[in-house]
């Protein structure tokens, strides 16, 4: 499958048993998760971006881990529209956090409101970063 910079991903449809938009699929994801990273003010050391492909019946996931939040990315096996789980965390080795939220995939096109609903649901209002960077959330 072949896309272009104009075309919008449509992250729901299905990719399981395509590999080829699977690959599309967690290409488009982390571009996205990248577009999140810099709507929260964080910067490229301050997060990490991993990906699990899974295997061929689901989409896998993409993730972004930073030092207070998780958000992964996946196409739910229900097909419903929670694609997108996020959480607090304490640390990028925590995997468990806190309770987890859910919101439409969709919203990875608008990088500005899913920021809008994390800061919203699991960041304190002061800073998303842990030491003094000043940049209020």
């Amino acid at each position: 499958m072949t896309s272009t910079s104009s075309a919008r991903f449509d992250f729901r449809q299905r990719v399981a048993y395509d590999p080829d938009r699977k690959r599309l699929f967690h290409s488009q994801a982390r571009r996205r998760l990248l577009d999140l990273a810099t709507a929260l003010g964080l910067a490229p050391d301050e997060f990490d971006l991993r990906r699990n492909d899974g295997g061929i019946a689901v989409s896998g996931e993409a993730t972004l881990h930073a030092d207070r939040l998780y958000v992964q990315v996946s196409q739910p096996a229900t097909g419903s529209d929670t694609g997108i789980l996020f959480r607090s965390c304490e640390g990028r080795r925590d995997y468990v956090g806190g309770r987890n939220n859910f919101a439409s995939l969709d919203l990875l096109h608008r990088p500005a409101a899913l920021a809008a609903l994390i800061r919203r649901h699991c960041l304190p209002r002061t800073s998303l970063r842990t030491q003094g960077s000043g940049v209020d959330l």
